[in-house]
C-alpha cells in the first residue's frame, strides 16, 4: 500500500510539472512587450515556430499521459499480483529525459590492491635494442646495395677462419600454407602427401640427410591416412634426429591479426598431437612467413618450453640495420619483463625472403645457382639468367669456392662462426627428383669443402636446433641462454614492408566479415571448452559418465582443428555448447536424454550461410511460460542489456525465481523508415552468474507492467520515404533541423550531427564532470594510387590523404529512446553506423556500443574507414594492442609513407593525454592509425580489383555486408594519479578497459528451450564457481586434454588463467559487480569448483 501511494505521488508530480511548464511558456507568449507591440504585423516564420512548439507540447502532454497511464496500470497490476522489479521500484525519468532503472539493490563494490597497480609502474632494465627507439633513428631511406639490393657491400679477411673454421648448417625444408591459392585438402593431395611419402624414402637412404617440418595440420592428415609401419618409419626419423619438428603448431600462425587464444590454442592442439602420437615436444621456433612479427609469440614459445626461435618477415630497413651492426641474433625480451625471464633466443633471417636465391648469402644470382630444383629442363628457372649446374668432379672445386664465398660473407653479419642456410620454399620436395637434385649435389660440396682443410669449413646438413646448439656451444652457455656480448631487444616487427614503400598493412583489414566471424568462433569454441568440460567433470562427480554424450569430444576435436585452419565450423561449436548447458541446468539429472535429432537448446543467432550476417531466432511466446537459458562466458558475473526476438508485444519477462524484470520493447526494422510486424525485440537487464548458465522465463502475458515500449523518431532530411510503424511502438517523424542532438542514460550523454547524425560529443551525467568532450565521428574514403603498384590483398598504397565520404542525399537518421538503451542510426548508402548507450550500472552502461554496417560491393579500388576527432593531445603518440595479450606504444612518423603508419588492432587502440584516454575496443581485427593529435583511425573494408602481386593471384572483389562491432571508452585521469611517460616501452590498459574488452569480444549466448509436447523438465541456474576470481584474471580457457584412445578425454584439464598488467592512474568505475584483487593469489576453492584436476595452471601479465 506505500509503494502505490509513493508512485501515485510521484506520477500526479510529474504530470504537475509538464502542466506548469506549459502554462509558463504560454503565458510568456501572451505577456511579452515586445510581442504585443508587433502583434498587428506578427511575421509568418514567427507563426509557424510558435505553432511548431504548440505541437511539440501538446505532444508533451500526450506522453506524460502515456506515463500516467503506464503507472496507473502498475498500481493496479502490483495490487492484484505483487509482482514487483527486484528493486521494488518502477522506472522512471529523470528531469533531462534519460530514463531511471529500477536496480536489483545489490550493493556492489571495486577493491583494488595498491600491489596490484606497482606492476605498470615498475622499474624495467634498459634493453640494447629497443624497436620504437630504431624507428626513431632510421632514415627508411632504401639506398641500392649492390648485389645485396636491401643492404650493403659486405667483404672480409681470407684468413679470418683460420684458427676457428667456420660451421655451416644447411637446413632443408618446405613451408606448406594450410590454404591459400588452393584448399587445405587440394594442397595435401596435390603436394604434401609426397612430400612425407618423399621424406620417408630419401632421409633412410643417408643419416647424414636432415629436414625440418612445421604444420602439424598436414602430419596429422599424413599420419591418419598411412598404415603402422609408416607411421614408425616416420617416427623413428623425428626421434633419431634427422627430421625435427619445429614449433609444433596446428599452423605457422599469423601474428597480426590473431588473438592469443588461438595462437595459445593451435600451439597447444600441435603440442598435444605430437606428444600423443610421437612422444617429442619441440625445442625450437621456425616463423618465415607470418607477415611481420609480434611480441607476443616469443613469450608463448617462452612459455611452452622453447629455448630459440627464427624469423624472416621483417622490415629490410629495419634487417639492415641490424645486419650492420651485427644484431640479427639477440634476446628478445618483453617490455614489460623487470628481469629476464621471458628471455628467448632469437635468429633474424637476413635477407629478401626464405627461398633458396636469399638464403646462401647476399647475392641472389649466385645462390639461386645452387637451388637445384632450378636446374635446366625443369619447370623453374632462375631469374637472374644464370642457371644451376649439376656438381661434378670437374666443377666442384670451382662451385664449392663459389659458394663458400656467400657462405662467409652472410657469416659476417651475426657474431660467431656459425652460418645458418635455409634450403627450401613454398611446397618444396613433393617430387622425389628434388630431392636427389639438392640432396646428391650438396652433398659432394660439403664432401669438397670438408675435405680440404685449407677452405677452413665444415659444411653439413643439419636441423634447426642442431644450428642453434652450435651457437651455444661454440660461446659456452647452456641451450637458450645468452651468449656473451648477444644483444637484448624489446618491441615487435609491423608494419612489414618487403621492398620501396610496399607496406602490408593493408592486410590488416582485407575481408573483415571474416576476421569478425573468426572472433565469434574463437568466442564459441572457448566456451564449448568451458561448458564441455564443467559437464564431463559434473557427470563423473555423480557418476554419470555413461550417461553424458562424452562422445562431444570429437566435435570439440575437429572444432579445435578447423578454426586453426579457419574452417566455418559454428554448428560443431554449439552443439557442444547447447548439449553441455542442457546437462548443467537441468535440476534433476536424471532426466537428462541425449537425442542428437532433438536438440533441448537452440541457438538465438543463426546464419542462413556461412557468408551471412546472424539473424535472431523469432522466440513464439504463449501464457504458458517458454525458458530462455543464458549462457556468460566472461569469469566474472555479468550485469547485461540482453535483447531476444519475440512474437508478441505482450512480453513479460521473469527472473528464475518468478520476480518480474524491466524490459523495453522495440521494433524489429525492415528498412530505415519501416517497422517490421513479424516480431518485436525485448530487451531486458540480466544479472548473470560468472562462466553460468541463467534461466529465465518469457510469456505472453495481457498485463506486462513492467515491459515498456521504445519511442522512435526518424529524420528523414527531405527524404520521401515510406513511414511504417506497428502498433503498440510510437514512431514519430521530425522537420530537418541543423542542430545538435542529444541521447541520454544515467552514466553518458552523447551529443549528435543534426546533419550528418554522426557523433560529435560524449558528456557524462555526473555532477561532478559537467563538461562535454569533443568526440567527433568522420567517415572516409582512400583510393588506390594510380601507378603500376596498386593496393591489394595485402598492400595498403593510398592515393594520398583520405578524403570525407559523401553522397548526393542526406542520410536518414532513426533515434530510438527506453529506458534500457537509446540509440541513433544513420542510414547512408554505403553504411550503416549505429551508436547505443545501455542504460544499466557497470561495465556495459559505461562505454559506447558502436556498429557499422558496411556494404561496398559497388565500388572499385575504395577503402572505407572511421575517424575519431578529439580535443586529447596525443602528439604523435597511440597504443595499439598485440594479439589482445599486451600493449605496444606506436609513434606517427612523418619521414614514413602513410601506409606505414598503420598497424594491426586485435582488440583496442588508444589515444591519452594528462587528462583523458580513449579507447577504440573492437571486435574484430583491422587496421588502424593515429596520423594526427587526438585521431584514431580504423579502416572499415577495403574493395580492391587487382592483385598486388604477392602471389595470390587476385584482388578483393568478393566483399560481404560486414558489421564491424566497437566500443569507446573514455577514461578521465584521477586527480593525483602519475601519468606514464608518453614515450615510454610499455602501457596497460585500465580495469575497466580489460572488462570492457571482455564483454565486447565474449557476447551473452541466449538459448531459447525448444517446446516439447511432454514438457520441459525443471530447470535452474548453473554457477560454476564457488569463490570469485580475481577481477585482474582473465580465465583463458577451460581445456580437456585428449586421453589415450582417439577422440576420448582424459580425466585431466588443463585450466589457463592470465593475469593482467593493469593502469591504476584512471579513475576507477563501479563494474557492477563485486570486483577485487589479490595480487595474483587463486583460491584453491575457486580452482576445485572448476574442474577435478587442473594439469596446466599459468598466470602472467
Amino acid at each position: 500500500m506505500k509503494l502505490k501511494k509513493q508512485v501515485t505521488v510521484c506520477g500526479g508530480a510529474i504530470f504537475c510539472v509538464a502542466v506548469f511548464s506549459l502554462y509558463l511558456m504560454l503565458d510568456r507568449v501572451q505577456h511579452d512587450p515586445a510581442r504585443r507591440q508587433n502583434a498587428g504585423n506578427f511575421p509568418r516564420s514567427q507563426i509557424s515556430v510558435l505553432q511548431n512548439r504548440i505541437e511539440q507540447l501538446e505532444q508533451l502532454l500526450e506522453e506524460n499521459h502515456q506515463i500516467i497511464s503506464h503507472i496507473k496500470d502498475s498500481v493496479l497490476e502490483l495490487t492484484d499480483t505483487g509482482a514487483v522489479a527486484p528493486s521494488g521500484q518502477l522506472p522512471f525519468r529523470s528531469a533531462n529525459g534519460s530514463w531511471v532503472l529500477p536496480f536489483d539493490g545489490r550493493p556492489t563494490f571495486l577493491s583494488v590492491m595498491p600491489q596490484d597497480c606497482q606492476f605498470a609502474l615498475g622499474r624495467r632494465k634498459d634493453t640494447e635494442l629497443q624497436m620504437l627507439d630504431v624507428y626513431s633513428l632510421l632514415n627508411f631511406d632504401n639506398v641500392d646495395g649492390g648485389v645485396w639490393k636491401q643492404g650493403f657491400e659486405i667483404s672480409y679477411e681470407p684468413n679470418e677462419w683460420d684458427k676457428e673454421p667456420l660451421q655451416v648448417f644447411v637446413v632443408p625444408h618446405s613451408h606448406n600454407d594450410p590454404g591459400w591459392i588452393k584448399t587445405f585438402d587440394k594442397y595435401y593431395s596435390d603436394q604434401t602427401q609426397h612430400i612425407f611419402n618423399n621424406m620417408l624414402v630419401k632421409l633412410a637412404e643417408d643419416p647424414r640427410r636432415k629436414f625440418i617440418w612445421s604444420e602439424i595440420s598436414f602430419l596429422a592428415k599424413w599420419w591418419d591416412s598411412v598404415d603402422t609401419q609408416k607411421q614408425e618409419t616416420m617416427r623413428k626419423l623425428i626421434l633419431s634426429g634427422q627430421l625435427e619438428i619445429v614449433t609444433g603448431g596446428w599452423v605457422m600462425t599469423d601474428e597480426a591479426n590473431v588473438h592469443y587464444f588461438a595462437m595459445i590454442d593451435q600451439l597447444i592442439e600441435g603440442h598435444q598431437w605430437l606428444e600423443k602420437n610421437i612422444g617429442v615436444t619441440p625445442r625450437s621456433g621456425w616463423a618465415v612467413d607470418p607477415f611481420g612479427h609480434s611480441a607476443t609469440m616469443p613469450y608463448l614459445l617462452k612459455r611452452a618450453n622453447l629455448t630459440s626461435m627464427l624469423i624472416q618477415r621483417v622490415h629490410y630497413s629495419i634487417k639492415k640495420h641490424l645486419a650492420f651492426s651485427r644484431n640479427l641474433e639477440f634476446m628478445w625480451r618483453q617490455a614489460w619483463d623487470t628481469d629476464s625471464s621471458t628471455d628467448i633466443f632469437c635468429h633474424m633471417m637476413p635477407f629478401y625472403s626464405y627461398d633458396v636465391p636469399h638464403t646462401c648469402g647476399p647475392d641472389p644470382k649466385i645462390c639461386c645457382q645452387f637451388d637445384f630444383k632450378r636446374l635446366p629442363g625443369g619447370r623453374v628457372n632462375c631469374p637472374w639468367k644464370v642457371p644451376p649446374r649439376a656438381v661434378v668432379e670437374a666443377n666442384v672445386a670451382e662451385r664449392a669456392t663459389l659458394l663458400l664465398d656467400q657462405y662467409r660473407k652472410k657469416s659476417k653479419l651475426f657474431r660467431s662462426k656459425v652460418v645458418l642456410v635455409p634450403l627450401g620454399d613454398d611446397f618444396r620436395y613433393d617430387k622425389a627428383l628434388e630431392w636427389d637434385q639438392q640432396y646428391l649435389n650438396y652433398q659432394k660440396l660439403f664432401d669438397y669443402m670438408n675435405s680440404h682443410p685449407e677452405m677452413h669449413v665444415h659444411a653439413q646438413f643439419g636441423t634447426l636446433t642442431d644450428y642453434f646448439n652450435a651457437i651455444y656451444k661454440m660461446n659456452g652457455v647452456a641451450q637458450g641462454a645468452r651468449p656473451p656480448d648477444y644483444p637484448v631487444l624489446s618491441g615487435d616487427f609491423f608494419a612489414y614492408a618487403d621492398r620501396e614503400d610496399h607496406y602490408w598493412s593493408g592486410y590488416y583489414t582485407s575481408r573483415p566479415f571474416y576476421k569478425n566471424f573468426d572472433r565469434v568462433l574463437e568466442s564459441h569454441l572457448r566456451g564449448a571448452e568451458i561448458l564441455y568440460s564443467l559437464a564431463v567433470a559434473h557427470a563423473r562427480h555423480l557418476g554419470m559418465e555413461g550417461r553424458y554424450p562424452v562422445s562431444d569430444y570429437t566435435f570439440l576435436t575437429d572444432a579445435r582443428r578447423s578454426v586453426g585452419l579457419f574452417q566455418i565450423v559454428l554448428k560443431i561449436h554449439l552443439k557442444v555448447i547447447i548439449n553441455a548447458a542442457h546437462f548443467l541446468i537441468l535440476k534433476n539429472k536424471d532426466l537428462y536424454r541425449f537425442y542428437q535429432t532433438e536438440p533441448f537448446l537452440e541457438t538465438d543467432d543463426r546464419r542462413a550461410t556461412q557468408d551471412s550476417l546472424p539473424q535472431r531466432t523469432l522466440i513464439e511466446l504463449d501464457p504458458s511460460p517458454r525458458y530462455l537459458v543464458l549462457f556468460n562466458p566472461v569469469e566474472q558475473e555479468r550485469l547485461c542489456v540482453v535483447t531476444v526476438l519475440v512474437n508478441t508485444a505482450r512480453v513479460r519477462v521473469l527472473t528464475e525465481d518468478g520476480q518480474t524484470l524491466p524490459a523495453q520493447l522495440s521494433a524489429q526494422w525492415t528498412s530505415p523508415s519501416e517497422m517490421s510486424p513479424d516480431g518485436y525485440q525485448v530487451s531486458f537487464m540480466a544479472r548473470l552468474p560468472a562462466l553460468g548458465l541463467a534461466v529465465f522465463h518469457l510469456y505472453d502475458s495481457f498485463d506486462s507492467p513492467l515491459t515498456l515500449r521504445s519511442d522512435a523518431a526518424l529524420r528523414l532530411n527531405g527524404r520521401g520515404l515510406t513511414v511504417r510503424g506497428v502498433d503498440p511502438l510510437p514512431l514519430r517523424t521530425l522537420a530537418a533541423d541543423e542542430r545538435r542532438f542529444y541521447i541520454h542514460s544515467q552514466s553518458l550523454t552523447l551529443g549528435f550531427s543534426g546533419t550528418t547524425g554522426l557523433l560529435e560529443v560524449r558528456g557524462t551525467e555526473h555532477v561532478d564532470d559537467p563538461q562535454e568532450v569533443r568526440v567527433q565521428m568522420e567517415m572516409l574514403i582512400y583510393g588506390t594510387r594510380p601507378s603500376k603498384d596498386k593496393s591489394g590483398a595485402y598492400l595498403f598504397l593510398p592515393d594520398g590523404k583520405a578524403k570525407p565520404y559523401t553522397q548526393k542525399e542526406r542520410p536518414v537518421v532513426r533515434v530510438v529512446e527506453g529506458p534500457l538503451f537509446s540509440e541513433v542510426v544513420s542510414h547512408y548508402q554505403h553504411f550503416q553506423l549505429t551508436v547505443r548507450i545501455n542504460n544499466v550500472p557497470g561495465v556495459d552502461g559505461l562505454s559506447l556500443d558502436i556498429t557499422t554496417l558496411v556494404d561496398i560491393r559497388d565500388q572499385a579500388n575504395k577503402e572505407l574507414a572511421m575517424r575519431l576527432v578529439t580535443d586529447i593531445q596525443s602528439k604523435d603518440t597511440f597504443f595499439t594492442d598485440l594479439n589482445g595479450f599486451q600493449i605496444q606504444p606506436r609513434r606517427y612518423f612523418k619521414k614514413l609513407p602513410l601506409q606505414a603508419n598503420f598497424y594491426p588492432m586485435p582488440t583496442m587502440a588508444y589515444i591519452q593525454d594528462t587528462q583523458y584516454r580513449l579507447t577504440l575496443h573492437t571486435a574484430q581485427a583491422l587496421g588502424v592509425a593515429s596520423l594526427d593529435s587526438g585521431q584514431l583511425e580504423v579502416i572499415l573494408d577495403r574493395r580492391l580489383m587487382q592483385d598486388d602481386n604477392r602471389g595470390l593471384g587476385q584482388g578483393l572483389k568478393d566483399n560481404k555486408r560486414t558489421a564491424n562491432k566497437f566500443r569507446i571508452l573514455l577514461e578521465r585521469r584521477a586527480g593525483a594519479s602519475k601519468v606514464p611517460k608518453e614515450d615510454g616501452p610499455i602501457s596497460f590498459p585500465s580495469l575497466l578497459s580489460h572488462m570492457t574488452s571482455a564483454i565486447l569480444n565474449h557476447e551473452v549466448l541466449a538459448l531459447p528451450v525448444v517446446p516439447k509436447k511432454r514438457g520441459v523438465p525443471p530447470l535452474r541456474t548453473f554457477s560454476p564457481l564457488s569463490a570469485a576470481l580475481p577481477c585482474d584474471i582473465h580465465l583463458l580457457n577451460l581445456r580437456s586434454i585428449q586421453g589415450q584412445q582417439e577422440h576420448v578425454p582424459s580425466p585431466y584439464t588443463a585450466l589457463i588463467l592470465h593475469r593482467k598488467g593493469l593502469d591504476c592512474s584512471l579513475e576507477a568505475q563501479n563494474p557492477g559487480f563485486n570486483c577485487s584483487t589479490t595480487q595474483g593469489r587463486v583460491s584453491h576453492s575457486m580452482v576445485s569448483s572448476l574442474s577435478t584436476v587442473a594439469r596446466s595452471y599459468s598466470t602472467c601479465h
